[in-house]
């Protein structure tokens, strides 16, 4: 991992930190609890933060931080772009964007002067890009690295793909539902099909963990936050989308726990809502059960814990490694780039 100045990084989580050595374990600021949807995008504080944290002994995590750059598998750029954006730019008329901008420049400059980028191109960096519009200046110069996104909505296939990157869940925004133990949980949640459209969902908890199923219809980009809300919260999936991409889906069945529905079923009167009226309950409460086996793998936290979501999406980077290797490999070797992609 790069040791940056703070301000491309913790400095925007304290703003009254104007320090610039690099952050360490013992001065690691918590997640501020009022920062509302700033959450969902969080991805890279907790990706940094597995990695500041020092663990104990026999403790399983998928990555560990090494000192020696030369026997790193990848190198971690910790820049939180997407918090730059929603700090600096989220108003994209703003002046306040340039700083934004200025940022992602100076991490630029940092990176090409790196032995280590410059010796595979930033192939084997990992950078979070988390919100649809983070690195939006400089975006083109990160294309050939390991990027975390939460899915491929707004990009064309050179930029972002799963040959080399990875999908994130969205960092969920209401509080996980831990004493989820009725005794009949079908006929404890009185409302069939919850649905909060509007982007603040904090106060959805209640309506969640009251229904049977929850409403994650495709917006602006093919996933969002809700669906993960619904995932801690026990609430049955209904996905309504024909291009989302999920997170781990080499390792999670999302059939087990959701169901799934295309536009055009969607958009037949009255389909929908007759398919969950009559799904058997017996079907459902498995589904449920299912739903509170595999929560943890979407939880966010520090200090990171086994098979949580930081430690799933380190596992997923490994999964990358042998194309990488393949393609810095091959990097050094021909004249015209990427010809084998063009035949």
């Amino acid at each position: 991992m790069y040791d940056l100045p703070r301000r491309f990084n913790v400095g925007m989580v304290n703003r009254r930190d104007t320090t610039e050595r690099p952050v360490t374990v013992v001065d690691w600021p918590s997640w501020p609890e009022n920062w509302g949807l700033k959450k969902q995008h969080s991805v890279e504080y907790w990706m940094m933060g597995s990695l500041i944290h020092e663990g104990g002994d026999g403790e399983r995590r998928e990555a560990v931080r090494v000192l020696d750059p030369e026997v790193a598998d990848v190198f971690f750029v910790p820049f939180f772009s997407s918090l730059s954006f929603n700090t600096h730019g989220h108003i994209m008329t703003d002046p306040a964007t340039e700083i934004d901008r200025e940022l992602q420049v100076d991490v630029m400059k940092l990176l090409r002067k790196s032995k280590y980028w410059q010796r595979s191109g930033g192939r084997d960096h990992v950078l979070p890009l988390t919100h649809p519009n983070a690195f939006r200046f400089l975006r083109n110069q990160v294309n050939g690295s390991i990027q975390v996104v939460v899915d491929f909505g707004r990009y064309p296939k050179g930029m972002s793909n799963l040959d080399k990157d990875v999908v994130s869940p969205y960092v969920h925004v209401v509080d996980s539902f831990t004493d989820d133990e009725a005794r009949d949980p079908y006929e404890a949640r009185s409302t069939l099909l919850f649905f909060r459209g509007r982007t603040f969902r904090k106060s959805s908890s209640m309506g969640m963990r009251s229904s049977k199923f929850c409403l994650h219809p495709a917006g602006d980009t093919p996933s969002s936050c809700r669906l993960f809300d619904a995932i801690v919260s026990h609430c049955v999936p209904v996905i309504v989308s024909d291009k989302i991409e999920l997170p781990f889906e080499d390792e999670i069945d999302y059939s087990q726990f959701s169901l799934f529905f295309s536009f055009e079923e969607a958009l037949q009167p009255d389909y929908m809502i007759s398919q969950l009226r009559n799904f058997p309950k017996e079907k459902w409460t498995e589904m449920w059960r299912q739903l509170k086996n595999i929560s943890h793998h979407y939880e966010f936290q520090y200090p990171p814990k086994r098979e949580d979501a930081v430690n799933m999406l380190w596992r997923q980077i490994r999964h990358k490694l042998p194309e990488v290797r393949l393609s810095i490999h091959r990097s050094r070797r021909l004249r015209i780039s990427d010809w084998w992609h063009k035949r």
